[in-house]
């Protein structure tokens, strides 16, 4: 009898320990996990905010919508600087917080400024805000200077991508040239045109047909016609770039990436010298097929005089 005492009192013995070092076993296996998880938590890094370095209190934004008068839609400086909580303009021009840029979005819509067929989403300088009247010469220089990359693009029946202007130099008649020509408005016209076109810079100039004809007669937009263009030799696909614009008195200077440079100097660029004008930067989309659209990202804009 004693004998089966002792061999049972060793069998709960035996069990006692058994149940308590698995107890232990699964005790320690929770801590450790645990920790794994708190370790993840504390290496999963917050999202940085990044915005883009744009002061925009010179500038007007036009936008590929209407306003209740069936004309494009515009915001001016100072509310241009609160374009993000702007609920017309969230689709065509807001903040991509994780790349630091703001995004110009365009399609084809009936949101069409005079003298065009296309849309945009693009902004127009201002030098004094709020004022169209009060630009630039040439012979007074000018300096623009922009970072910014394609986001996004559709593409033709062709398969080629769709093409969309990325800066300007626009001209722009004064009330006494207006008056004197007996035009109905101020435009006249743009003097640079800089395109992304599939993946590649490109440069589009005006020139004068008739290199005799007057200061007068040159006020006409009709005076001018297209120089043939070109291409900077590097592509930037939907990568980040930089592109400045230099004027002074006779003289035009791209340059791409601190690394290629196209030099205007010429009888044209003189002659250019009667109109006055203003810089614009953005997406001016160059299609009208159905469901195209681009979408371009700005990170940095600068101008100076």
């Amino acid at each position: 009898m004693k004998i089966f005492r002792k061999e049972l009192l060793v069998f709960i013995l035996t069990i006692f320990l058994s149940v308590n070092a698995t107890c232990q076993t699964k005790k320690g296996s929770v801590t450790e996990s645990g920790s794994k998880i708190e370790k993840k938590k504390k290496k999963k890094k917050k999202r940085k905010v990044r915005l883009p370095d744009i002061d925009l209190s010179h500038w007007k934004v036009t936008l590929p919508v209407t306003n209740e008068k069936g004309k494009p839609y515009e915001i001016e400086s100072p509310e241009i600087l609160g374009f993000a909580k702007n609920e017309k303009a969230k689709p065509y021009m807001y903040i991509d917080s994780t790349k630091g840029a703001i995004v110009f979005h365009a399609m084809p819509t009936e949101s069409k400024t005079a003298n065009t067929k296309y849309t945009r989403s693009e902004l127009r300088e201002q030098m004094v805000p709020g004022n169209n009247n009060v630009n630039w010469t040439f012979a007074q220089g000018a300096y623009m200077k922009g970072k910014l990359a394609m986001d996004q693009t559709t593409r033709d029946s062709e398969g080629k991508y769709h093409r969309t202007i990325i800066m300007q130099i626009h001209g722009r008649l004064t009330n006494e040239q207006r008056d004197l020509i007996g035009a109905k408005d101020n435009n006249a016209p743009p003097m640079l045109k800089i395109y992304w076109d599939k993946g590649k810079v490109r440069i589009k100039t005006k020139e004068l047909k008739n290199l005799n004809a007057s200061d007068e007669e040159i006020l006409h937009e009709d005076a001018w016609g297209n120089d043939e263009g070109f291409n900077f030799e590097q592509e930037v696909g939907f990568k980040k770039f930089t592109l400045e614009v230099k004027v002074s008195e006779g003289k035009m200077v791209i340059i791409l990436n601190k690394n290629e440079y196209k030099v205007y100097e010429n009888i044209h660029i003189r002659r250019w010298g009667v109109f006055e004008n203003y810089f614009k930067a953005g997406n001016y989309f160059q299609s009208r097929d159905e469901g195209s659209f681009s979408k371009v990202r700005y990170y940095e804009l600068e101008v100076s005089h």
